[in-house]
């Protein structure tokens, strides 16, 4: 990876996100919660969250990964209140089509990982990127479970 390309992927707007992650922490008693590890770089996002009338009421999420994968929980951080599991599943396979099939930004609330397009070109980065989506949709599915 050229200077050049890391100048680009790793913006300003990406280092401030990265910088400022919303209602990090734990929950001291989570209905669900889902722990993420990259295997390429070792990143990883837990996820505490719980329900009320199937959305999500409250979370918080421990967050030790790179610039990008510190975004990308920025980004989920700053929407996750109030969705449904449907839209936080729609929201992780989105981002995974942004990512590896040059797939559409995903939907509103989300649309802030359109940030991390020039990801596209770095596949042993997408995996900290996804952490927070799918460590939220797996906390969520076992919140359901009760």
């Amino acid at each position: 990876m050229s200077d050049s390309d890391l100048i680009s992927l790793y913006s300003g707007r990406i280092l401030e996100l990265a910088a400022d992650i919303p209602h990090t922490g734990r929950l001291a008693a989570a209905q669900g919660s889902a722990r993420k590890r990259s295997p390429v770089c070792g990143s990883t996002v837990t996820v505490d969250l719980n329900l009320r009338d199937g959305r999500v009421a409250e979370f918080a999420q421990d967050v030790k990964a790179c610039a990008l994968g510190q975004a990308s929980a920025s980004i989920m951080g700053a929407a996750l209140l109030g969705r449904s599991r449907a839209e936080v599943e729609a929201a992780r396979d989105a981002l995974k089509a942004m990512l590896t099939e040059a797939g559409p930004v995903p939907a509103a609330p989300f649309e802030g990982y359109e940030v991390l397009l020039p990801a596209r070109d770095y596949r042993n980065r997408h995996a900290s990127i996804l952490l927070a989506l799918e460590a939220a949709a797996e906390a969520f599915a076992l919140a359901e479970k009760g």
